[in-house]
């Protein structure tokens, strides 16, 4: 038998590639263990970036530059997002909404309060972010904190691969994050947590989202999450609006009879927001609603601009995929 022939041009990259790759992962390893998972959009974007120039480190760096240029947009919408965000309840549009969603909540559930039941059955009376942790707040808190990476990872891979599938991908998003700040100035309101500490449910019910990270020395996460917040942009929840957004979009994607699991991920999010006092049921109802809002208006308007240009085709549909190395 004769020897294998192995083409160096193609073996010699690849190990590049693969060395620029850990180099990334060992350090935003490092960033995360040090500095937290980075929520804010700069910190965000400079690390997307990051990987796509270690995925593409042989290419030139004008091909980086792109990176500039179409995340420049994307970068400055979730700027204002987060500091609007921040300040929407000093902006005095409305008064702050404490009892209206509780009284939604203990309707939509025979009485009793969602959050306040879970957080007695699954953590005590009085529940404590400190005690104990089971295994299903390991759980649930990943699920809670993969919402500032899932979404625009996904991006940053659709950005490599199809820049218009990226188009289609990004403008849904940042829809869902102008839409539901414009709530969040109009209708401020007080989640689980913060209606405890004012008395207006049980003050039993705490802020836990932290909990299952706790013993890993990891429970001031959700403190560096929150550098730039507001307690009572709540409604509707955008946690629970970007992960039934992503999950549609992974299912329509795929082409497997599984593909619909992907739902369990806005399900389990739902249910780890309620338990860690994060929001209320009908805040979730509100971020889906948000969702098929944002997905059918953009259909709308896509499917507007391709009859006002004929030789120009911007179908409504998802795009297909076109791989780029």
């Amino acid at each position: 038998m004769g020897d294998v022939q192995v083409d160096s041009r193609t073996v010699a990259p690849a190990l590049v590639r693969v060395a620029s790759m850990l180099t990334y992962v060992v350090a935003l390893t490092w960033w995360v263990r040090v500095m937290g998972i980075p929520k804010q959009a700069l910190p965000a974007f400079a690390w997307i970036g990051l990987a796509t120039i270690a995925w593409n480190i042989l290419a030139p760096w004008r091909t980086h530059l792109e990176f500039l240029r179409d995340w420049s947009i994307p970068l400055a919408v979730l700027t204002v997002y987060l500091y609007s965000r921040g300040i929407a309840d000093d902006l005095g549009f409305a008064s702050v909404h404490v009892t209206a969603p509780i009284e939604v909540d203990r309707r939509l559930f025979g009485g009793t309060l969602p959050t306040e039941h879970l957080q007695a059955k699954l953590c005590g009376n009085p529940c404590d972010r400190t005690s104990p942790r089971q295994w299903y707040d390991v759980v649930l808190t990943t699920v809670y904190y993969s919402h500032f990476v899932v979404a625009l990872t996904i991006a940053g891979v659709l950005w490599l691969r199809d820049r218009s599938a990226w188009v289609w991908f990004m403008r849904r998003y940042l829809a869902l994050n102008i839409l539901a700040l414009v709530v969040y100035i109009t209708y401020p309101m007080a989640p689980p947590w913060l209606a405890a500490q004012q008395g207006a449910i049980s003050d039993h019910v705490a802020r836990i989202t932290g909990r299952g990270w706790y013993d890993l020395k990891a429970g001031d996460f959700h403190q560096k999450l929150s550098a730039v917040g507001n307690p009572v942009a709540a409604m509707p929840s955008l946690h629970a609006a970007v992960s039934l957004f992503v999950a549609l979009y992974g299912a329509s994607r795929l082409r497997s009879r599984w593909r619909w699991l992907l739902l369990l991920y806005p399900l389990t999010m739902a249910f780890t927001l309620v338990y860690y006092a994060e929001h209320y049921v009908i805040d979730i109802l509100a971020g889906y609603a948000v969702t098929g809002l944002v997905l059918w208006g953009s259909a709308r308007w896509e499917h507007s601009r391709a009859q006002d240009r004929p030789g120009r085709v911007r179908p409504a549909a998802i795009p297909h995929q076109v791989r780029r190395s």
